[in-house]
Protein backbone atom coordinates (compact mmCIF):
# COMPACT_ATOMS: atom_id res chain seq x y z
CA UNK A 1 0.00 0.00 0.00
CA UNK A 2 1.16 3.53 -0.76
CA UNK A 3 2.63 5.12 2.43
CA UNK A 4 1.13 8.49 1.49
CA UNK A 5 -2.32 6.93 1.22
CA UNK A 6 -1.78 5.19 4.56
CA UNK A 7 -0.76 8.46 6.20
CA UNK A 8 -3.72 10.26 4.66
CA UNK A 9 -6.20 7.64 5.86
CA UNK A 10 -4.64 7.61 9.35
CA UNK A 11 -4.82 11.39 9.49
CA UNK A 12 -8.45 11.30 8.42
CA UNK A 13 -9.21 8.70 11.08
CA UNK A 14 -7.49 10.74 13.79
CA UNK A 15 -9.09 14.01 12.77
CA UNK A 16 -12.57 12.56 12.82
CA UNK A 17 -15.27 13.42 10.39
CA UNK A 18 -17.77 16.21 10.82
CA UNK A 19 -20.59 13.77 11.50
CA UNK A 20 -18.62 12.39 14.45
CA UNK A 21 -18.53 8.79 13.30
CA UNK A 22 -14.77 8.52 12.96
CA UNK A 23 -12.03 7.37 15.29
CA UNK A 24 -11.16 10.44 17.29
CA UNK A 25 -13.01 13.56 18.28
CA UNK A 26 -11.30 16.47 19.99
CA UNK A 27 -14.53 17.96 21.23
CA UNK A 28 -16.22 15.54 23.62
CA UNK A 29 -18.71 18.01 25.02
CA UNK A 30 -21.28 15.26 25.60
CA UNK A 31 -18.96 13.39 27.96
CA UNK A 32 -18.43 14.89 31.37
CA UNK A 33 -14.91 14.73 32.68
CA UNK A 34 -12.95 13.82 29.56
CA UNK A 35 -11.37 15.79 26.74
CA UNK A 36 -8.70 15.27 24.10
CA UNK A 37 -7.05 17.28 21.39
CA UNK A 38 -3.96 17.10 19.18
CA UNK A 39 -0.82 18.28 20.97
CA UNK A 40 0.16 20.43 17.98
CA UNK A 41 0.00 20.01 14.21
CA UNK A 42 1.09 16.40 14.71
CA UNK A 43 -2.17 14.45 14.67
CA UNK A 44 -0.41 11.34 15.97
CA UNK A 45 0.22 12.93 19.39
CA UNK A 46 -2.72 13.97 21.55
CA UNK A 47 -3.20 15.28 25.07
CA UNK A 48 -6.18 14.00 27.00
CA UNK A 49 -7.66 14.91 30.35
CA UNK A 50 -9.81 12.86 32.64
CA UNK A 51 -11.51 13.87 35.85
CA UNK A 52 -11.81 11.35 38.65
CA UNK A 53 -15.33 9.94 38.70
CA UNK A 54 -17.76 11.05 41.40
CA UNK A 55 -18.00 8.69 44.33
CA UNK A 56 -14.41 7.46 43.94
CA UNK A 57 -11.23 8.42 45.79
CA UNK A 58 -10.24 10.25 42.59
CA UNK A 59 -13.23 12.61 42.66
CA UNK A 60 -12.13 16.21 42.22
CA UNK A 61 -8.76 15.30 40.70
CA UNK A 62 -7.87 16.00 37.06
CA UNK A 63 -5.24 14.03 35.17
CA UNK A 64 -3.45 14.73 31.89
CA UNK A 65 -2.57 11.85 29.62
CA UNK A 66 -0.55 11.54 26.44
CA UNK A 67 -1.85 9.47 23.55
CA UNK A 68 0.57 8.48 20.79
CA UNK A 69 -0.94 6.84 17.74
CA UNK A 70 1.20 4.40 15.75
CA UNK A 71 1.27 4.38 11.95
CA UNK A 72 -0.86 1.20 12.16
CA UNK A 73 -3.71 2.94 14.01
CA UNK A 74 -6.61 2.06 14.24
CA UNK A 75 -5.46 -1.55 13.89
CA UNK A 76 -2.79 -1.03 16.54
CA UNK A 77 -3.51 0.47 19.95
CA UNK A 78 -2.18 3.91 20.81
CA UNK A 79 0.38 4.27 23.57
CA UNK A 80 -1.45 5.94 26.44
CA UNK A 81 0.22 7.11 29.63
CA UNK A 82 -0.41 9.49 32.48
CA UNK A 83 1.50 12.77 32.29
CA UNK A 84 0.18 13.79 35.71
CA UNK A 85 1.62 11.34 38.27
CA UNK A 86 -1.11 8.88 39.22
CA UNK A 87 -1.06 6.68 42.32
CA UNK A 88 -3.09 3.66 41.21
CA UNK A 89 -2.72 -0.13 41.27
CA UNK A 90 -2.66 -0.34 37.45
CA UNK A 91 -0.36 2.63 36.76
CA UNK A 92 3.41 2.42 37.14
CA UNK A 93 5.79 5.20 38.23
CA UNK A 94 6.36 6.26 34.61
CA UNK A 95 2.62 6.65 34.04
CA UNK A 96 2.12 3.53 31.91
CA UNK A 97 -1.28 1.90 32.28
CA UNK A 98 -2.13 -1.78 32.51
CA UNK A 99 -5.49 -1.92 30.74
CA UNK A 100 -6.61 -4.82 28.55
CA UNK A 101 -8.07 -2.66 25.77
CA UNK A 102 -4.66 -1.01 25.32
CA UNK A 103 -3.02 -4.42 24.98
CA UNK A 104 -4.47 -7.78 23.92
CA UNK A 105 -8.13 -6.69 23.88
CA UNK A 106 -7.54 -3.77 21.48
CA UNK A 107 -10.06 -3.34 18.67
CA UNK A 108 -10.04 -0.95 15.72
CA UNK A 109 -13.53 0.07 16.89
CA UNK A 110 -12.13 1.89 19.94
CA UNK A 111 -11.78 5.64 19.59
CA UNK A 112 -10.23 8.31 21.80
CA UNK A 113 -13.50 8.75 23.68
CA UNK A 114 -13.78 5.04 24.55
CA UNK A 115 -10.12 4.93 25.63
CA UNK A 116 -10.48 7.90 27.96
CA UNK A 117 -13.77 6.60 29.39
CA UNK A 118 -12.10 3.21 30.03
CA UNK A 119 -9.16 4.84 31.82
CA UNK A 120 -11.56 7.01 33.83
CA UNK A 121 -13.50 3.89 34.81
CA UNK A 122 -10.29 2.04 35.71
CA UNK A 123 -9.46 4.74 38.27
CA UNK A 124 -12.41 3.71 40.43
CA UNK A 125 -12.31 0.01 39.57
CA UNK A 126 -8.72 -1.24 39.45
CA UNK A 127 -7.69 -4.75 38.53
CA UNK A 128 -5.78 -5.74 41.65
CA UNK A 129 -5.08 -9.16 40.12
CA UNK A 130 -2.57 -7.53 37.78
CA UNK A 131 -1.02 -4.54 39.60
CA UNK A 132 1.81 -2.45 38.20
CA UNK A 133 2.01 -0.59 41.52
CA UNK A 134 1.93 -3.16 44.34
CA UNK A 135 1.96 -0.49 47.08
CA UNK A 136 -1.21 1.06 45.63
CA UNK A 137 -2.79 -2.39 45.22
CA UNK A 138 -2.08 -3.29 48.86
CA UNK A 139 -3.49 0.03 50.11
CA UNK A 140 -6.60 -0.07 47.88
CA UNK A 141 -8.70 -2.15 50.31
CA UNK A 142 -8.41 0.63 52.91
CA UNK A 143 -10.10 3.43 50.94
CA UNK A 144 -9.60 6.08 53.65
CA UNK A 145 -5.83 5.44 53.81
CA UNK A 146 -5.65 5.22 50.01
CA UNK A 147 -7.49 8.53 49.59
CA UNK A 148 -5.32 10.20 52.20
CA UNK A 149 -2.12 9.04 50.45
CA UNK A 150 -3.51 9.91 47.01
CA UNK A 151 -4.48 13.45 47.97
CA UNK A 152 -1.24 14.10 49.88
CA UNK A 153 0.85 13.13 46.84
CA UNK A 154 -1.35 14.52 44.02
CA UNK A 155 0.43 17.08 41.86
CA UNK A 156 -1.70 19.45 39.82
Amino acid sequence: MDPAATAASSTAALKGSENGSSAARGSMSGDKGISAFPESDNLFKWIGTIDGAQGTVYEGLRYRLSLEFPAGYPYQAPRVKFVTPCFHPNVDEQGFICLDILKDKWSALYDVRSILLSVQSLLGEPNNESPLNTAAAELWDNQEAFKSHLHSTFQK
